[in-house]
């Protein structure tokens, strides 16, 4: 029922391994470059994601809506605090760049319309293909953020373990809600968001982007709203 999922937790430990070793021998300039390119690409497809929208007006809504809703829930405080008790369990040195790669990497693994409609196939029938699609992206995206970002990009797979596997789990009720549209809206709300991490990567902009993540829940609150199928 979550094979996929754990296909894609092994994809993570792995990149993230091979990362932190390459990372090692790369000099800061190799690592700069490393993280511009992924940052790059991360905006690109953000920015296909979110052009994905049929209603302006659900993916603001949708984003706004969110985001307050994530500030008042103060998420992004919560993952940080979670990454930082990670690092103290693991050993890492205050100083590293622990808790950011633990952050970042959770939320590029958990946000896109394969990690949703993957984790519910998974699920439903048992076919995991999407997310061993997603693994192999995964596990490419792992080795170049844990080069620069460190052993925080490997502990994000417990993330992935924890919100695919419980969409799987929950996939039976999920399927009967979930209509074509509001995965529309939440593919494009999630490219969003996404291109929240590309500035970030390549530190144009400090969002806090985990506030945003209720907005994948209120976007297909809007679509229902809004009557569209």
């Amino acid at each position: 029922m979550i094979t996929g999922t754990l296909l894609n937790v092994a994809t993570v430990l792995a990149g993230s391994t091979g990362g932190v070793a390459l990372g090692a021998r790369l000099p800061e300039r190799a690592q700069r470059i490393v993280m511009d390119g992924l940052g790059l690409g991360t905006l690109l497809i953000g920015a296909k994601m979110a052009l994905q929208t049929q209603n302006i007006l659900i993916l603001l809504g949708s984003i706004l809506l969110g985001g307050l809703l994530g500030e008042m829930l103060r998420i992004h405080q919560g993952l940080d605090r979670l990454g930082e008790a990670l690092r103290k369990q693991v050993g890492v040195g205050q100083g590293s760049r622990f808790t950011e790669g633990f952050v970042t990497a959770s939320l590029i693994f958990c946000v896109g319309p394969m990690t949703v409609m993957g984790s519910i196939e998974d699920g439903l029938t048992g076919r995991y293909q999407i997310l061993a699609a997603k693994a192999v992206l995964d596990g490419f995206a792992s080795l170049a953020l844990a080069a620069t970002l460190g052993w925080g990009v490997a502990c994000a797979a417990l993330t992935v373990l924890l919100f695919q596997g419980s969409l799987s789990l929950g996939a039976s009720l999920l399927t009967r809600l979930i209509t074509p549209a509001m995965v529309t809206e939440m593919t494009a709300a999630g490219g969003l968001m996404i291109l929240g991490i590309g500035l970030l990567l390549l530190e144009l902009r400090q969002i806090r982007v985990a506030n945003f993540l209720p907005g994948l829940a209120v976007a297909p609150l809007l679509v229902a709203l809004a009557g569209l199928r």
